[in-house]
C-alpha cells in the first residue's frame, strides 16, 4: 500500500471515530426546545395526548422489536410509582406513520416531554439517560408525599 492509501485509510478511520463519538454523546440526551412548538403539540394532541391531566407528560414513540423501548417503558412505569404527576403515553410508531413523519421521529425510542400547559419542554432520541430522565421528572412532577 502506498503512502496516499495509508493517509486516506487513517483519515477515514478518524472520521468514523469522530462520527461514532458524536452520535454516542447525543443518543438519549434531552434537547430542550425553548418553548412550545405548536405544530408538534397539535400532532401529539391528535394522538390523544392530554398534557393538562398531569404535571409532566412523556410521549414515547416505540416499536415492538425495540429493546431500548421496552427498557424505557419500564423505567417510566417505575418513575410513575414515585411521581403520581407523571403521565406516560406510549405510541406505536409503526401504526402512527403520519405522526412519525410530522414529528420527524427518526429512531425509537423517541420521547417528547410536555408540561401541564402543553408546552413542549424537550425531546430525546434513543434510550434516555436514566439520571437525566429522573432529574427531568423530579423537576416537573413532585415525588409522592411531597407538596
Amino acid at each position: 500500500m502506498d503512502v496516499t492509501g495509508v493517509i486516506v485509510l487513517l483519515a477515514a478511520l478518524a472520521a468514523a471515530a469522530v462520527a461514532a463519538w458524536w452520535l454516542r454523546t447525543r443518543s438519549g440526551a434531552v434537547r430542550t426546545t425553548g418553548g412550545a412548538d405548536v405544530h408538534e403539540v397539535d400532532v401529539l394532541r391528535g394522538l390523544g395526548v392530554r398534557p393538562e391531566d398531569a404535571d409532566l407528560t412523556v410521549v414515547q414513540f416505540a416499536t415492538a422489536f425495540c429493546a431500548p423501548c421496552r427498557a424505557t417503558k419500564a423505567r417510566l412505569t417505575q418513575l410513575q410509582t414515585r411521581h403520581p404527576g407523571l403521565a406516560a403515553v406510549h405510541v406505536d410508531a409503526e401504526s402512527e406513520l403520519d405522526a412519525v413523519r410530522a414529528l420527524d421521529v427518526r429512531r425509537t425510542p423517541t420521547l417528547f416531554y410536555l408540561d401541564r400547559s402543553g408546552a413542549l419542554l424537550g425531546r430525546s432520541s434513543g434510550a434516555p439517560r436514566p439520571e437525566e430522565l429522573s432529574a427531568l421528572v423530579a423537576a416537573h412532577a413532585p415525588a409522592q408525599g411531597r407538596v
